[in-house]
């Protein structure tokens, strides 16, 4: 009989399994609840000059980040589900000279989310890709792919140069990475990733299921992101922020340490880079250089699939040569 025994001999029912109190229905209820009831106190919040212009920002940030993001999202998705480790597999070369530029260039045609690229380089690496293409292809897919670069345009209009700069940058921290662990890789202990929980799911569930997580992932972060950045424009003294935009090396240095903890989705983190207009074009390249290449999401997430030895080597060295090709390639063409 199912159950526990008590002293007296009589047999208690197993309690069954504690529903959660608060789950995302019950969660949005609250709020709309808690919205309604205090409208008036909101409507003369609304009327304070500063939050108007911090609302007004930040509803521009995300407004015009989230078509990038959801097409983003869905064509990661459709191409890590259907198409990225098969057709990698076959057309990236055996020698790991030459896998190296091919991996790095098939970010454009095969892109990803940061929150893809990470299980798919670890699924290309079970495949038998070299593992330095593997980790040039997850560095690659995010930053160069058409969504991004467009976005980009979208977000410096009349700014060819710096949809060029961004390319040029990215791709160089890619093939840079790649090359150097051919020579490094092996002083470093590489855990070999496992297959992924859904990995026996038919395909159709698992885009479904990728594009709601990082679409869920994703927007939360760029949210967290577009709520800093109006917080920056709005709240912190503007000759505090002029005086750190107008310093050329402590400005790249805070807009990269910015990408590195907010860690917004490479589709949409142009528009939150321009929005600190007050900053260099080269700090704000500092910025959506760093952040496709590495991130604090990124960090746990190579951690937790290669083994935090190898997060705790090449998340810096990534973080260092991120910035340093965005200063190189700022300074040659913006």
């Amino acid at each position: 009989m199912d159950g526990t025994e008590t002293s007296s001999g009589r047999s208690t029912a197993a309690p069954a399994t504690r529903r959660r109190l608060l789950g995302q229905t019950e969660l949005v209820a609250i709020i709309l609840m808690g919205t309604l009831l205090s409208q008036r106190w909101l409507i003369d919040l609304l009327d304070f000059r500063p939050l108007q212009a911090w609302s007004t920002m930040f509803v521009a940030i995300v407004v015009q980040a989230l078509p990038f993001l959801v097409g983003g999202v869905l064509l990661a998705s459709f191409i890590s589900v259907l198409l990225s480790e098969r057709v990698l597999a076959a057309v990236v070369p055996k020698r790991s000279g030459l896998a190296v530029p091919v991996a790095g260039l098939s970010g454009m045609a095969l892109p990803g989310c940061e929150c893809a690229s990470v299980p798919i380089s670890g699924s290309l690496i079970r495949r038998g890709v070299p593992p330095a293409a593997a980790l040039t292809f997850l560095l690659s897919a995010p930053a160069i792919n058409p969504i991004v670069l467009v976005s980009t345009a979208v977000a410096f209009p009349g700014q060819p140069e710096m949809v060029l700069a961004r390319f040029v940058a990215s791709l160089s921290v890619a093939l840079v990475m790649g090359w150097l662990w051919l020579t490094l890789g092996g002083k470093v202990p590489m855990r070999l990733p496992k297959l992924p929980p859904d990995a026996g799911q038919p395909k159709l569930v698992r885009f479904l299921g990728s594009a709601q997580h990082d679409f869920l992932h994703a927007g939360g972060f760029l949210v967290l992101g577009a709520m800093i950045a109006a917080s920056i424009n709005v709240l912190v003294p503007r000759q505090v922020v002029d005086s750190v935009a107008e310093s050329f090396w402590l400005g790249i240095l805070v807009m990269a340490l910015f990408a590195f903890l907010i860690a917004i989705c490479s589709e949409a983190d142009a528009f939150v880079a321009a929005s600190m207009s007050s900053f260099s074009p080269t700090a704000q390249l500092a910025f959506m250089v760093v952040g496709p290449a590495i991130d604090v999401k990124l960090a746990a997430m190579q951690s937790g699939t290669f083994g935090r030895a190898f997060a705790v080597r090449f998340a810096p060295l990534t973080f260092a040569v991120a910035v340093i090709s965005a200063v190189l390639v700022g300074w040659w063409l913006l």
